[in-house]
């Protein structure tokens, strides 16, 4: 895709966020036309301790993120590894083809793929220490596209579990990609994903609502939240981890769930 279309700079991003009970986390990439920035973030749930650090510059030592390729038909691995302000999270993950969606966003279009639930595997060693090993479940977020010059969405991702046990995982979105279909929105039941239908998120980020009446409470425990102002790209956001209850779209109860909620507002 070409850094400029229509007037318009490309953006592209990979974000993983990595949920479990012991601790969640989550690492991006990020470009918008010529300038990149990466950042990092690690919240342990016991200890109530929350690590981040976003770069101007990204440094390949201290944030990798290599996507999952296709080998004889079958997905390889990808890989996170933080290697940054003492800590050292190397995590193996088992891709999928994911869930796909092409959507118009001002006079352009965005692609994205969003996969969830996905295993997640590996260690993590703080401040010299030890290697503890990290067995998780992940959501990975690849998109590219021409967005419109302001742009804010609602958004939130997680992985759990339903009263029977089935592994529940999802992806919702409210003010990019979420036409009433073909939107990148997706409800994953034992792996597998389905399109859910249109939702929206109330101004304190604690309940997602659909349009079939389900509605999914938050509860959060520890907040990412940045804000930077550079005249030509500006970005406001909050990024709360935190625990999950009641049913998602599609009426699909959900008896534990853990992952983020989103508010962000750009102007790139």
């Amino acid at each position: 895709m070409p850094l400029l279309r229509g007037g318009r700079p490309l953006k592209r991003w990979r974000y993983v966020g990595v949920f479990s009970e012991e601790l969640m986390a989550c690492a991006a990439l990020v470009q918008v036309g010529p300038a990149r920035q990466s950042f990092w973030a690690l919240f342990r749930r016991g200890e109530e301790e929350l690590r981040e650090r976003t770069r101007m510059l990204p440094r390949r030592a201290a944030l990798q993120l290599v996507g999952g390729a296709r080998r004889s038909g079958a997905a390889a691995p990808g890989r996170l590894l933080v290697n940054d302000g003492g800590v050292v999270l190397d995590l193996r993950l088992e891709e999928d083809d994911g869930f796909q969606a092409r959507c118009a966003n001002g006079r352009q279009r965005v692609w994205t793929r969003k996969q969830a639930g996905i295993a997640a595997h590996g260690t993590l060693a703080l401040d010299g220490g030890a290697p503890r090993e990290v067995l998780a479940r992940a959501v990975v977020d690849d998109t590219a596209g021409y967005h419109a010059r302001h742009t804010e969405w609602w958004w939130s991702a997680g992985v759990g579990q339903g009263p029977d046990g089935v592994a529940l995982a999802w992806n919702l979105v409210a003010g990019v990609n979420d036409p009433p279909s073909g939107s990148e929105r997706a409800v994953w039941i034992d792996g597998e994903p389905r399109e859910a239908p249109p939702v929206d998120f109330t101004d304190d980020l604690r309940r997602v609502r659909s349009a079939d009446g389900s509605e999914l409470r938050f509860h959060g425990e520890a907040e990412r939240a940045h804000s930077q102002n550079l005249l030509i790209v500006k970005s406001d956001y909050r990024a709360p981890f935190g625990a999950f209850s009641g049913t998602l779209p599609g009426g699909v109860a959900l008896a534990h769930g853990l992952g983020v909620v989103e508010h962000h507002r750009a102007l790139w």
